[in-house]
């Protein structure tokens, strides 16, 4: 397997209002950077949407480490949450249903496919490919040609 490196954010102007996603993808000497804005989402959404994009970029099964800022995307798959959530038909507890369904269920099965180590870092701080994640994510936003996050907006 090869081994990839991949740093995702997400961003919104207001939560909720535009959002946008920034992954930079590294292996080897090779790097690719990705971006995208919605009109409307969520902070939370561009973050897992940011490493779905990262993940279905690859084009055969990888070892990946997916670096992120996000502890709700990260603690979701490193401490079980989402498994758990999908164990019990995407409740979070026994009256909360879980947020964002439409996205774990489409992150679930790219993570079946490749071997995924999520890694937090913190953001707005020296990791220098988290930030250009973010200026990529903010820069979507900014630059006009946002699509529709659908299932976000048929939600509200």
């Amino acid at each position: 397997m090869k081994s990839i490196e991949i740093y995702t954010d997400g961003a919104c102007s207001g939560n909720p209002g535009p959002g946008g996603i920034g992954v930079v993808l590294l292996y080897d000497e090779h790097r690719k950077e990705v971006s995208q804005g919605y009109t409307l989402t969520t902070n939370n959404r561009m973050e897992i949407l940011a490493a779905i994009v990262g993940l279905e970029t690859l084009k055969e099964p990888c070892a990946v480490r997916l670096y992120s800022d996000s502890r709700y995307l990260v603690d979701a798959i490193e401490k079980g949450w989402v498994v758990r959530w999908k164990a019990n038909n995407w409740m979070r507890n026994k009256k909360d249903p879980a947020v964002n369904v439409d996205l774990w269920q489409r992150l679930l099965p790219l993570l079946a496919k490749h071997s995924v180590e999520f890694i937090w870092v913190r953001g707005h701080a020296d990791n220098i490919e988290n930030n250009r994640c973010d200026t990529l994510a903010r820069a979507a936003i900014s630059a006009g040609n946002l699509l529709s996050d659908i299932e976000y907006e048929e939600s509200r």
